[in-house]
């Protein structure tokens, strides 16, 4: 009998039609593939195939990956790259390959073995956790409440110090730190919102408190952060009293639509608005609208996906839903500028940020590996794979341009047509 590797390796090219292009070692210790692959593929047991073969295509390998059945020695963004563009971008035929071999599929079922479909890692989120029609208030709260109640101890690991959970800002290049650039992204939030002392500022999503401490610290403003996530927000409280800015700040376990103490002069929504929904949009730009006083600002930074020829082809991905950000949809930048539009909001101002993502999410996965041991004792080990599989094959996506992240400026522009906006970019930015 072949060794499993050997095996592992005719399949794999039995299915894909083309020279399999990374390194694989199987459980009984074999090696096969090019010996100069810029990564090893470890299947570590039979499981693996049978969580490929019960949900091919991309749920089967993340599940194998969470549950630790594969891993991946060597470059971890060559291999992500390697197998993207072999098992989850097929062209027009979106079908997964061992569903187009049959006799692939025969194949792989003898080395798997006999046995039941494996249960999902404890990782993946139980749909029955998501009770109610998609986002409504009780959904959305179960929904975020999964990927943010993780523990801060965890994400202050992989953020860094700034607890900055959206990208970063280098203004010189790639050059300075992750810190440094987290709080350039903070303050050129702040000058794009033209923000005074006294002011009135929203953050909706305000995560672990950065941009309020930040606005209220610099700029003066009475802060108000709202978050679904309990623990984000008795994090936030205990960042804003140690800065002794209680009588500046007030952070809130409170959804965007529940908001009732308006007006504001100005609102941020930095990486909240994947979580909306698109049959939400409009409700959601509508609300923000009637929440901001007459000449005020809205800045709205947010992660796009490229616009398709049939929008409504467009399906979650899998690993995102179920393990990362439940729910979570992405909308190409013309609809977001389009629903801001339709809610009244004059667009100002558009700021892509695509490559300064990418840099982002490396440096975070370059801080959790560095501290994997830690990770995993402060979630689990599917949890840490889980963080680390995402983040790396998103610096991918957006160094490819398959997926962007941009900063939309829109005022709240007053009767008669005053945007409260100086003529030139150059000046609103000083």
């Amino acid at each position: 009998m072949a060794e499993a590797a050997g095996r592992l390796t005719a399949l794999a090219e039995q299915a894909l039609g083309s020279s399999f292009p990374l390194r694989i070692r199987a459980w009984d210790g074999s090696e096969a593939g090019p010996p100069d692959a810029p990564a090893t593929l470890i299947v570590r047991n039979r499981r693996a195939l049978r969580r490929m073969l019960w949900s091919p295509g991309e749920l089967g390998l993340a599940r194998a990956w969470v549950a630790g059945d594969l891993d991946i020695h060597g470059d971890l963004y060559g291999a992500l790259d390697a197998l993207a563009g072999l098992v989850w971008e097929r062209g027009e035929d979106s079908r997964p390959p061992l569903r187009q071999a049959a006799g692939a599929l025969r194949d792989a079922l003898l080395l798997a073995g006999p046995g039941p479909a494996p249960a999902p890692p404890p990782e993946e989120v139980r749909r029955g956790r998501l009770i109610g029609s998609r986002h409504s208030l009780r959904r959305d709260r179960a929904a975020i409440s999964h990927h943010y109640n993780v523990g801060n101890d965890f994400y202050a690991l992989v953020l860094g110090p700034s607890m900055v959970y959206s990208c970063a800002y280098w203004e010189e290049g790639a050059e300075g730190t992750l810190e440094e650039a987290q709080r350039s992204k903070l303050d050129l939030i702040c000058r794009k919102l033209d923000l005074r002392p006294g002011q009135r500022l929203l953050d909706v999503g305000c995560g672990w408190g950065s941009m309020a401490l930040h606005a209220a610290e610099h700029y003066g403003v009475h802060a108000t952060g709202i978050t679904l996530s309990t623990e984000q927000a008795a994090y936030a409280r205990k960042r804003v009293a140690e800065a002794g800015l209680t009588d500046r700040i007030d952070i809130r376990v409170q959804d965007y639509r529940m908001v009732t103490d308006a007006p504001f002069d100005a609102i941020s929504s930095i990486g909240m608005a994947e979580h909306v929904g698109r049959e939400q949009y409009r409700a959601y730009a509508a609300t923000l609208y009637g929440l901001l006083r007459p000449g005020g600002r809205l800045l709205n930074h947010q992660i796009a996906r490229r616009p398709r020829a049939d929008e409504e082809s467009y399906e979650v991905d899998e690993f995102i839903d179920r393990y990362v950000f439940p729910d979570g949809e992405l909308s190409p930048l013309g609809s977001t500028v389009s629903r801001l539009e339709e809610a009244g909001f004059e667009v100002r101002d558009v700021e892509t940020l695509r490559e300064h993502y990418a840099l982002t999410l490396r440096q975070w996965v370059t801080n959790l590996e560095a501290r994997w041991e830690d990770a995993v004792r402060l979630t689990s080990p599917g949890r840490a794979r889980v963080w680390r599989l995402y983040m790396a094959a998103s610096a991918l996506a957006f160094e490819q341009n398959r997926i962007g992240v941009n900063q939309v400026l829109a005022t709240r522009t007053a009767a008669g047509g005053d945007s409260g906006m100086p003529p030139t970019r150059a000046q609103w930015l000083t």
